[in-house]
């Protein structure tokens, strides 16, 4: 008798998920242990694992097609049965007319997380291994690739267009990129192309995006948020950075601190010596925890995730660092787990990359505050010989629940964060 194979729950807030890739076709043979499926929850893309051995006997959602938790997804079976008739309860976005969606496709870059463009092509989406299109040549093809080729692909400069897919029904995959990149195939980024003109379009919500809308709406319509900032000397802090990285290049390794990373560990020491400030709001307790889950933003294309790094006040500078690189690679292949984005007592966010020297996040619940992070710039600033010289700035802004914590205790960790970024020797006791 053939199984059917549902929608997982991956997450207890993932209500719906969104297939990116089908890795198996109908009439393919399968044992238990093997991937069937990429499948998009709120803020990752997951692996859909099958449990059964035989050949699967229909694929009821295809590529882009989102489902609710307990949608069946496919039939796996004996050779030669017949797949049982189900209802699929699929959210299909709503289609393009076909005149608007040709113009879309040479104007734009589709994103990686679109649901309808699997769906508005004349011909069926490819199910075999195929993931949400990134990229539209100029005859109007498109080009399927995974996450993990995509992401590939940017860090080593190639172009999609140029790369053959060697995966399920031509799908670029991350052996293609790397064989493209050491042939020296050039990208295209950087070229005097003139730029597309503006287009008017509509773009499907993804699930990543729906989600969090609704959780920031929530944040800010439920949360009472007031706004602290502090600008603090950061030229101590950049020149610890740059000794510390030539001392480890010196030392042949391969470790390179960002100023993030002493961000990331001095926010953990100042929760120490501010404990108040790691709590959260339970309703009749205010819970102030044990222990410093640090939580920071990456941004996608289509959202922020917020990996966590667990325990973050035992854990010293390189070791942050490594954790930080390692949620950051698997956040933009959106392989990050339920697991890894959770559970977190504070977060930081950090726009300073971006050329932005002040900003309030929105904080990131349960917890009590969120840390934003601006730049370092150079401005003119009085020294203590009362000498007009050039200084090194950074802005630190704290956004805090004011059921959790007061001003005054937010003040104290903008304090202490101070204290310790202006001293980075202080990060070592």
């Amino acid at each position: 008798m053939a199984n059917i194979i549902e929608m997982p729950k991956l997450s207890d807030t993932m209500t719906a998920g969104t297939v990116v890739s089908w890795l198996k076709n109908e009439g393919d043979v399968v044992e238990s242990g093997d991937i069937l499926a990429e499948i998009e929850t709120d803020k990752a893309t997951q692996e859909l694992e099958t449990f059964d051995d035989g050949t699967i006997l229909k694929i009821y959602v295809d590529v882009g097609g989102k489902a609710p938790c307990g949608a069946p997804l496919c039939a796996i079976g004996e050779a030669g049965e017949e797949a049982p008739k189900v209802e699929t309860p699929t959210e299909e976005p709503a289609l393009e007319s076909a005149d608007d969606q040709s113009k879309s496709e040479e104007a734009s870059n589709p994103q990686p997380e679109t649901k309808a463009n699997s769906q508005t092509d004349s011909k069926p989406a490819p199910k075999s291994g195929t993931a949400s299109p990134n990229v539209s040549t100029s005859s109007g093809d498109r080009i399927f690739a995974s996450p993990l080729a995509r992401k590939v692909a940017e860090e080593k400069g190639v172009s999609l267009n140029s790369v053959k897919g060697s995966g399920p029904s031509g799908r670029i995959v991350k052996s293609d990129v790397l064989a493209a990149a050491s042939g020296g195939i050039s990208s295209n980024l950087g070229t005097s192309a003139p730029a597309a003109p503006l287009e008017e379009k509509l773009t499907p919500v993804s699930t990543m995006r729906e989600v969090i809308a609704r959780r920031l709406l929530e944040s800010k319509t439920q949360v009472p948020h007031f706004y602290l900032e502090k600008e603090l000397n950061a030229e101590a802090l950049l020149k610890t950075r740059v000794a510390i990285n030539d001392k480890f290049k010196k030392q042949g390794l391969a470790i390179k601190l960002t100023v993030n990373d002493y961000i990331l560990k001095a926010s953990a020491e100042a929760l120490r010596a501010v404990p108040a400030m790691n709590t959260s709001w339970e309703g009749d307790n205010i819970h102030q925890h044990g222990a410093v889950h640090l939580s920071f933003g990456v941004a996608l294309e289509d959202g922020l995730v917020t990996p966590v790094i667990r325990d973050a006040e035992k854990k010293d500078v390189v070791t942050i660092s490594k954790e930080a690189r390692e949620l950051i690679d698997k956040a933009r292949a959106k392989k990050l787990t339920p697991e890894e984005m959770t559970g977190s007592t504070f977060t930081v966010t950090n726009l300073g990359m971006f050329g932005i020297n002040n900003f309030y996040g929105i904080i990131n619940p349960p917890n009590a505050g969120i840390l934003s992070v601006g730049g370092t710039f150079k401005k003119p600033v009085v020294d203590e010989h009362d000498n007009i010289v050039v200084g090194h700035r950074m802005s630190i802004g704290i956004s805090g629940d004011h059921r959790v914590v007061d001003g005054a205790v937010a003040a104290m960790y903008l304090q202490a964060l101070a204290e310790i970024l202006e001293n980075p020797a202080l990060m070592l006791v």
